[in-house]
C-alpha cells in the first residue's frame, strides 16, 4: 500500500484528538441534564448550532476540494486546541465556566467535526488506490473506535469519580484501592486542548505523494458548490444512495448528544457510569465492525450489507423503546455500534468508487446539508418538554426506529441500479 507512513500518522492524529474530544462531548450533555437539570436548554442550543452548520458544511466541502488536506487539518487542530485552552483557563481562573462558554465549546467542536471528517476521508482517498478503499476506511474506524473505548472508560471515571475506590464500568464494579475525584469541566477541556496540539504536531510530519493528480477547481465558491450539486443531479442513484444511507447517522448524532443522557437519567434512573459505559459498548461494537466488515463483504455487496444494517438498527431502536433493563441497553448500544460503524465504512467505500477525489468534498457537503436539516428537525422535535418527562424519551427512540426503516426502503427498491 502506498503512503503507509502518512496514513499511519493520519490515523494516529485522528485517534489522539478524538480521545479527549469524545470525553468532552459526553460531558457537556450530561452536565446540562444532571448538573443544570435543563436538557431543554441543551436541546435548543444543539438545534441552533446544528442548523448554523448548514452554511459551514457547504463551505467546508469547497475547502476540502480546493486546498491541501494536510493544511486544513493543521488549521483545524490548532484552532480547536486554542479555543479549548482559552475556555479551560477561564475555568481555572474563575473557578467555574459560564454556561455560554460551555455552549461555545460544544458549538466549536460541532463546527470542527464538519471540517474534520470530510477532510479525513478525502485525505484517505487521496493517499489510497481504489483496491484499498475499504481497507483504509476500516482502519480509520478501528483506530477511532479503539480510542473511543478508552475515552468512554476514562469518561466513566471522570464524570462521576469513584466511591471509596470503587467505580462501575460496563456494569462491573472495579476496586481501585484509591479514590479518583470527579473532574470539573475545565479539567476535561484542558485535556481535550492538549490532544489537539499533539495531533497538530503529528500532522506536521506527514509526507505523501497523491495516488492520482486531479485538476483542482479554482473557480468561485458559488460555482464550486454548484458543480457538486450538478454532479449529483446528473447521477440520481448516487444522490439517493448518499442520502438514504446517511440517515442512519442523523439518528446516531441525535441519540448520542440529546436522547442518550435523558434515556439513562429519566428512564433507566442510572448515573454517569452507565451513561459513559454505553459509549464503550457502542465503541466495542464499532470496533468489531471495523475488523469484520471486510469478511462480511465475502457474502454480500455494500448496498445489501447497508440495508441489512439499517433494518437491524430499526429493530434495536424500537427495542430500546420497550425495555428498561440496563443489560439490554448495553447490548443495544453494542449493536448500534456495529450497524453505524459498518454502514459508515461501506457507505464511504461505495462513494469513493463512484465520486472522483476532486469532487468528494463538494458532494459530501450536499449530503451533509440535507443531513443537518433532518437532524435539526429531530432535535427541535425531541427538545419539546414532553420527551424529557418521565419515560417519554422512549417515544423518541420509537420515532427514530421508524425513520431508519423508511430510509431503508428506497435502497431496497433501487438496489439493483445501485449495485451496478
Amino acid at each position: 500500500m502506498k503512503n503507509k507512513k502518512a496514513l499511519a500518522l493520519l490515523f494516529t492524529a485522528n485517534a489522539i484528538s478524538g480521545f479527549a474530544q469524545g470525553i468532552s462531548m459526553l460531558a457537556i450533555p450530561w452536565y446540562f441534564t444532571t448538573e443544570l437539570n435543563d436538557p431543554g436548554a441543551f436541546g435548543t442550543m444543539y438545534a441552533a448550532v446544528t442548523f448554523l452548520t448548514i452554511f459551514w458544511s457547504l463551505y467546508c466541502g469547497t475547502l476540502v476540494d480546493r486546498f491541501p488536506r494536510k493544511n486544513i487539518f493543521l488549521i483545524a487542530s490548532l484552532s480547536g486546541g486554542a479555543i479549548l485552552l482559552a475556555v479551560a483557563l477561564c475555568g481555572y481562573l474563575t473557578g467555574s465556566i459560564p454556561v455560554l462558554l460551555v455552549m461555545f465549546v460544544f458549538a466549536a467542536t460541532m463546527f470542527n467535526y464538519n471540517i474534520h471528517y470530510p477532510t479525513l476521508y478525502a485525505f484517505g482517498q487521496e493517499l489510497t488506490t481504489k483496491e484499498n478503499y475499504r481497507k483504509v476506511t476500516s482502519y480509520i474506524e478501528i483506530m477511532g473506535q479503539s480510542t473511543s473505548v478508552l475515552a468512554g472508560a476514562i469518561a466513566a471515571i471522570l464524570l462521576s469519580g469513584t466511591d471509596n475506590g470503587i467505580f462501575d464500568l460496563l456494569g462491573i464494579k472495579i476496586h481501585l484501592g484509591f479514590d479518583i475525584p470527579k473532574w470539573n469541566l475545565h479539567d476535561i477541556f484542558l485535556l481535550d486542548a492538549s490532544t489537539y496540539f499533539i495531533a497538530f504536531a503529528l500532522i506536521l510530519f506527514i509526507r505523501y505523494t497523491p495516488v492520482e493528480q486531479l485538476e483542482i477547481d479554482r473557480e468561485s465558491i458559488y460555482k464550486r458548490v454548484l458543480s457538486g450539486i450538478k454532479f449529483l443531479k446528473e447521477r440520481p442513484m448516487i444522490f439517493l444512495f448518499g442520502n438514504c444511507s446517511y440517515n442512519i447517522f442523523v439518528i446516531l448524532l441525535v441519540e448520542i448528544h440529546l436522547l442518550l443522557p435523558l434515556y439513562v437519567d429519566r428512564h433507566l434512573h442510572e448515573g454517569a457510569d452507565v451513561y459513559a459505559s454505553s459509549e464503550i459498548y457502542y465503541a466495542l461494537g464499532a470496533l468489531l465492525a471495523g475488523f469484520g466488515t471486510n469478511y462480511l463483504m465475502r457474502f454480500m455487496n455494500e448496498v445489501k450489507a447497508i440495508i441489512a444494517k439499517m433494518l437491524l438498527t430499526t429493530f434495536v431502536l424500537v427495542l430500546c423503546a420497550f425495555t428498561q433493563s440496563v443489560g439490554v441497553f448495553f447490548a443495544i448500544s453494542f449493536l448500534i455500534g456495529i450497524t453505524n460503524a459498518g454502514t459508515r465504512i461501506l457507505r464511504v467505500t461505495w462513494l469513493f468508487h463512484h465520486i472522483p477525489n476532486n469532487l468528494i468534498g463538494r458532494t459530501g457537503g450536499v449530503f451533509h446539508v440535507i443531513n443537518i436539516l433532518l437532524r435539526s428537525g429531530f432535535i427541535a422535535l425531541f427538545s419539546i418538554p414532553f420527551f424529557s418527562q418521565g419515560s417519554n424519551i422512549t417515544w423518541a427512540y420509537f420515532i427514530c426506529g421508524v425513520f431508519v426503516l423508511i430510509s431503508a426502503l428506497p435502497l431496497i427498491v433501487y438496489r439493483k441500479q445501485m449495485e451496478m
